[in-house]
């Protein structure tokens, strides 16, 4: 977004209704795992640690409804269906990729500045600011 876009709020909330999803716990990890490829509810089961089967249920439901990931049913008995990137998916990557270089790369200075301001708080004997 251009800042001249950040003054425009009708070009923020463009801006934030695409971005609450893919900024969502889930959404960000499926797209990353389904940039390596297709792959199997299960499969995605198993590489998201602590997902319920219903939030990747409505995860998924939210990011194929969205136009990132496709979802392909075979005619089996059971049923074999897939997930993959559409895309508008695998050009998402790119920004999330980079957001993750740059979390990786600036991890450190973030812990670093938590325990300044946790160590800070611990000891400040300011008044708390009134709401």
């Amino acid at each position: 977004m251009k800042p001249s876009d950040s003054r425009d709020p009708g070009r923020c909330q463009q801006a934030n209704e695409v971005i609450s999803l893919v900024g969502d716990k889930w959404s960000v990890q499926i797209v990353v795992l389904l940039g390596t490829g297709t792959k199997r509810f299960m499969e995605l089961k198993r590489a998201v640690d602590g997902v319920s089967q219903k939030m990747l249920t409505v995860t998924l439901r939210g990011l194929e409804r969205d136009g990132y990931v496709t979802r392909t049913v075979y005619a089996t008995v059971p049923p074999k269906v897939e997930y993959q990137l559409t895309d508008l998916g695998r050009e998402l990557l790119v920004p999330l990729q980079a957001l993750g270089a740059w979390a990786l790369e600036n991890h450190a200075r973030v812990v670093a500045a938590r325990i300044a301001y946790d160590t800070r708080d611990a000891v400040d004997t300011r008044p708390a600011l009134s709401a």
